[in-house]
């Protein structure tokens, strides 16, 4: 093997740290740091300062800061959060839309999503732009049976395009440039339509750079898609923050002598794939942090275990979970902060629960996160006054030993971490739980017995994003390796393993910095697409060919003027297609054997459990994904073991079990081949690895850790009220109906579930009382119970194991008649000891017009079909023609998209039973009989607290307002004091 003889930096600019790996030109021919990303009492750049610490240290030479010789650099390459950063804090540069007449506030109202649907107090974010610009401007797309004018021309997509207002080239110069006087020097230009009719844009682009402007992003080429809203937000995004993208560069570039100008300098895109520095930017910045990671485990824990595997990064606030199996797994759309992106991106699922995250006790349960104790005080062990956190609880168990730590903490950063501090501070909160368990007719804990409660609880918080990124989306999570890193992963992957069924886990011996790793392992991507509208035929190919031969000359031309050799080039092409009628876009990769249509029904079948026979598939966009590899580091052997490994101490450790004498192993002395049974602990420089009982850690040749994990059995439990396990049920139920939604939303075909996400999903007790929700919606779940019970006591006794019943009457616990309710027993022991149901929103059930509550209507029957109850499905037969005659009958007008959307209700029910059968056999059928019973009498003690105290605040509460027409509505509530008792 050789090693490079220059320097190669891999560098991670996390909020908190910036992580280096970097290859050397000698012995040992690597080298890491980790440096706070922030600390101007003494660098100015952390990236730059790193550098500088390792050629200073290689070459023995004094380094100046702000003059870096780049001569020995090969080359660098960076992931940031710098973008991100700067979106959270709302700290882009000032920006202007540029939108067609009529449409200002189209980006401010959205799609009027509520991100939290129980949130009563709503804080909506600042917007991206500073003014608006209307442009005096309009096209719209000509149909396919209208007659072609002499204003219509065609479009890049093949569409007919009606230019209804030419651009007013003089107007909108004048508000241009009244815009930049005042010191705005950022354009963000979205034209209806410009997707497929740039023309305008365009224009608008040049007259904005004879004005002055310094950035101009045009809608039609950052996104070149339908859906004026997300590319609106997409556009507006990279002109807010590419100026302050460049603005780093240009600083990092400074450090250096002649700015790195012979240096190749790479940042890592939110897709996976590195773009030289002058092509970084603001709408593909915002995963460029851990997308390395994704790369990272993609290409060692992947190659190692040659089976799918899950990422799962932990780190200090946050913990994030992918997916790799032998291809990056890609999504077109996210939100963050409150900007809906439309571009290429890793599918990346983040769940605030991190080594950081606050630990509360409240209402008599267990709560882990979202709040965070952040880096400043930090958790209690930091010395600073911190609350306390994971991290707490990891110490206190002995998981994380103060003696294997470096002394930073304290105000001075020179103490240790705070271990009888810790365990001061949960002997405190201890108190409170036992004084709590004494009037709830709990058991009493320990204050370690609190600690691993936690720990436990915050397994199972970050178990439900992984089953969301796997399960959910129809694999089976069993077959997985789960690939851990992050700093505080280490300490949780044999727990959750165990948790999820997973049997393997993958630690690489950089895990505490593989996102930094990973860039050293990324190939340069170049992304391309063509929007197209039309649908698709495998005939069509032919044509279809043409574009991809366009796109391909174009990316490799990029490429080859950025030094690369045509033989060093790798192009997939893809293209996005859908069903008509539907909004979901589906990217399908060329094969060799397999048309574009069989793979695109096989992905839809899998990821969505239906395909839609006789239905059109149109073609939204064709796309490359050109691929370049200019080098990667290279992993480096250790030697073989010659003996069995010595522990460096043994010390106690609180498992499940109890406290266990654990032997301790530091991973730089164990040798390949090396074999460590649990219980151990495994220390690395930059974190720490939890091997529990019944697990075995074998060391890789390469000084990887892959750990094989005890079968997970039968769990024997009390059903004694405990508040560990009444938080871990109370998750448990939640992830069921969390589980139901998921499936109804993959498997719906309207636009109402799909999308507007009108339906909500629920787990019912044996007499229809609610047991958990999804935080769906609350018109309907505060009347689902009745409709269940409504049931029961209709066939009092004639429901089967099979049976589904289907009901919408709004005197059985329905609501208005388009919302249908599916109920699903859950059956054991031949008898149901669980209901689950699901209601949705269809947008069409009969009646006299379409929707609900025609004004004119003098009976239920002319609003649509009224079912008081109905077996849809009987012992397994689903009544398929039963339901078709219903539907006609009153006058249904779409009666498949109907059925289907009941089909997805059924199959979103089928979940839920699977999943309670699943916790049945887990728990025993008394245990989480009992459990249901505390959460709901947990779930009434907290209502009760809550009146008591506004009781002792006010007698009664009264509120008033008022209608359009200034018709006033008065409410009063009286809190009846007997009824408490």
């Amino acid at each position: 093997m050789s090693y490079p003889n220059k320097f190669r930096f891999s560098i991670d600019r996390g909020g908190t740290f910036t992580d280096i790996y970097a290859e050397i030109p000698r012995e040992p021919w690597f080298m890491t740091m980790k440096l706070l990303s922030e600390d101007p009492a003494r660098y100015d750049d952390a990236s730059a300062e790193g550098i500088r610490r390792i050629i200073e240290k290689v070459t023995g030479k004094n380094i100046p800061a702000d003059n870096i010789d780049p001569s020995q650099i090969q080359w660098i390459r960076m992931g940031t959060t710098v973008a991100t950063n700067a979106l959270l804090e709302r700290k882009g540069v000032r920006t202007v839309l540029l939108i067609t007449k009529g449409f200002g506030d189209l980006l401010k109202i959205g799609y009027q999503n509520r991100p939290d649907i129980f949130d009563l107090s709503i804080k909506t974010l600042d917007l991206l732009y500073e003014e608006v610009i209307e442009v005096d401007e309009r096209v719209r797309i000509i149909r396919e049976d209208e007659e072609i004018t002499s204003h219509v021309v065609e479009g890049i997509t093949g569409e007919k395009v009606e230019i209804l207002r030419p651009l007013d080239e003089d107007a909108l110069y004048r508000a241009l440039y009244s815009v930049y006087k005042r010191g705005i020097n950022s354009v963000s230009v979205v034209l209806m339509h410009a997707y497929t009719f740039p023309r305008h844009e365009k224009i608008i682009g040049r007259i904005a750079k004879d004005i002055g402007f310094k950035q101009i992003s045009l809608s039609h080429e950052v996104m070149p898609n339908v859906k004026i809203v997300q590319r609106g937000d997409t556009t507006t995004v990279d002109a807010y923050l590419t100026p302050h993208i460049t603005r780093y560069i240009e600083s990092f570039r400074s450090k250096f002598i002649d700015g790195l100008r012979d240096c190749k300098v790479f940042f890592m895109q939110s897709y996976g794939g590195l773009v030289d520095a002058s092509g970084f930017r603001g709408s593909n910045a915002l995963l460029s942090g851990p997308a390395g990671g994704v790369v990272g485990y993609a290409a060692t824990a992947y190659e190692y275990c040659r089976q799918p595997v899950i990422g799962f990064d932990m780190g200090g606030t946050s913990t994030d979970v992918s997916r790799y199996a032998g291809e990056y797994e890609l999504t077109q759309e996210m939100e963050i902060s409150g900007v809906r992106i439309q571009t290429p991106q890793l599918h990346i699922k983040t769940v605030a629960a991190g080594g950081g995250s606050k630990l509360l006790y409240q209402d008599g349960r267990f709560i882990v996160g979202p709040e965070s104790t952040g880096a400043d005080p930090g958790p209690v062990c930091y010395r600073k006054g911190g609350e306390l956190s994971i991290t707490d609880a990891n110490l206190a168990l002995g998981r994380i030993n103060p003696e294997f730590f470096p002394k930073i903490f304290g105000p001075n950063g020179d103490q240790p971490l705070d271990h009888e501090g810790t365990i001061d501070a949960f002997s405190i909160l201890c108190e409170r739980i036992n004084r709590d368990a004494k009037k709830r007719g709990g058991k009493e804990m320990s204050p370690y017995d609190v600690a691993y409660g936690f720990i436990e609880v915050a397994n199972e918080t970050m178990a439900r994003a992984i089953r969301e990124i796997s399960i959910m989306r129809g694999y089976d999570i069993e077959e997985h390796a789960l690939a851990c890193f992050g700093g505080a992963s280490g300490q949780h992957a044999c727990s959750l393993a165990k948790s999820l069924g997973i049997k393997r886990v993958f630690i690489h011996r950089f895990a505490g910095i593989l996102s930094a790793y990973g860039l050293g392992l990324a190939d340069v991507v170049k992304e391309k697409q063509i929007p197209c509208s039309f649908v698709y035929h495998p005939s069509m190919d032919h044509k279809i060919e043409d574009i991809f031969k366009r796109l391909r000359e174009e990316a490799i031309l990029e490429l080859t003027k950025e030094g690369f050799y045509r033989e060093q080039i790798s192009i997939n092409q893809y293209l996005s297609l859908r069903y008509r009628g539907t909004a979901t876009q589906i990217m399908v990769k060329k094969t060799n054997n397999r048309d574009y249509e069989e793979v695109f029904r096989d992905i839809h079948m899998r990821e969505y459990g239906f395909v839609l026979d006789n239905r059109d598939i149109l073609l939204d966009a064709v796309r490359i994904r050109a691929v370049a590899s200019p080098g990667r580091v290279r992993a480096k052997k250790i030697e073989k073991t010659e003996g069995p490994p010595e522990p460096i101490a043994k010390k106690m450790v609180y498992f499940k079990e109890g406290w266990i004498d654990t032997p301790f192993y530091l991973l730089e002395r164990l040798r390949g081949g090396d074999v460590i049974n649990g219980p151990s602990v495994i220390i690395q420089d930059t974190s720490t690895i939890v091997v529990e009982p019944k697990c075995k850690a074998f060391i890789t040749p390469y000084g990887d850790i892959d750990i094989s994990i005890g079968e997970r059995g039968r769990v024997d439990i009390s059903e004694e009220l405990d508040p560990v396990r009444l938080s871990v049920f109370n998750n448990l139920f939640m992830s069921i109906a969390e589980q139901m939604g998921r499936t109804l939303q993959r498997t719906a075909i309207s636009t109402n579930i799909k999308e507007r996400l009108d339906f909500s999903c629920a787990v019912f007790d044996r007499d229809g009382n609610i047991v958990a929700n999804a935080p769906h919606i609350p018109v309907h779940l505060g009347s689902m119970a009745e409709a269940v019970k409504g049931q029961i006591k209709l066939l009092s006794g004639d429901i089967k194991s099979g049976d589904v019943l289907l009901t919408n009457a709004p005197y059985v616990g329905g609501t208005h008649l388009p919302d249908i309710t599916v109920i699903t027993p859950v059956f054991q022991g031949g008898v149901p000891v669980f209901f689950v149901a699901s209601r949705g929103h269809h947008a069409d059930i009969g009646g006299i017009s379409p929707g609900s509550i025609p004004p004119f209507s003098t009976s239920i029957e002319e609003e649509g079909l009224c079912i008081e109850s109905l077996k849809i499905v009987e012992e397994g037969h689903f009544k398929e023609e039963e339901l078709k005659r219903l539907l006609s009958l009153s006058g249904c007008r779409n009666i498949k998209d109907s059925i289907s959307d009941i089909k997805a209700q059924i199959a979103a029910n089928k979940k839920g039973v699977e999943l309670i059968l699943s916790m049945i056999e887990h728990y025993g059928l008394d245990v989480v009989h009992a459990y249901m019973k505390h959460i709901q009498d947990n779930a009434e003690e907290t209502v009760l607290e809550l009146l008591r105290s506004i009781l002792d605040r006010r007698k009664d509460m009264a509120g008033e307002d008022f209608l359009d027409d200034g018709s006033s509505i008065r409410v009063r509530i009286n809190i009846n004091e007997k009824d408490m008792e």
